[in-house]
């Protein structure tokens, strides 16, 4: 059964590490269907891009967009909104690009004791609710940010992956 508020979601493998993960194209569906399904953003008929990536390259993107010359687990990139409301037969609106980088995921899941598809999970969640104006610029932004990403990570029964850093951000 489809939701109504679901956005397209197209997963992009981009580096070759990621074949020893068959099902992350599957985890990020599921996490990203679960994030559209509690937030009150109309996110229907949008499109998201997740790129997965290596370190390398979300190191190029983030020195070449944020300025940081080292690698990050995610980048999220929203996409500028066109002026107006979207209409039947209207092209998908673009929601952004997430881009996950699978050493840093890989090597934070083993640090923190998750399950690779519980962090992807949570990376997922997390990209998308930056495509849709969440932040975490400052403490109060965080708290709200961490609290709807625990929330959607219970509903796909995944535990709260703050629960072993209360007060980080």
């Amino acid at each position: 059964m489809s939701h109504p508020n679901l956005p397209i979601t197209e997963v992009l493998v981009v580096a070759d590490c990621w074949q020893s993960e068959p099902d992350a194209e599957t985890v990020i569906q599921r996490a990203v269907a679960a994030a559209a399904e509690s937030v009150d953003e109309d996110v229907a008929d949008a499109e998201v891009a997740v790129m997965l990536t290596d370190d390398a390259g979300i190191r190029t993107l983030n020195s070449n967009w944020r300025g940081m010359d080292k690698p990050t687990n995610v980048l999220s990139f929203p996409a500028l909104q066109p002026e107006g409301e979207w209409k039947p037969g209207d092209a998908p609106r673009m929601l952004g690009d997430i881009a996950i980088a699978f050493e840093t995921m890989r090597r934070e899941a083993d640090e923190e004791h998750k399950p690779f598809d519980h962090h992807l999970s949570h990376l997922a969640v997390h990209g998308f609710l930056h495509l849709i104006g969440y932040d975490h610029e400052n403490d109060g932004d965080a708290e709200e940010m961490e609290a709807l990403e625990t929330e959607i990570l219970a509903h796909l029964g995944i535990p709260n992956p703050y629960a072993d850093r209360a007060g980080t951000h």
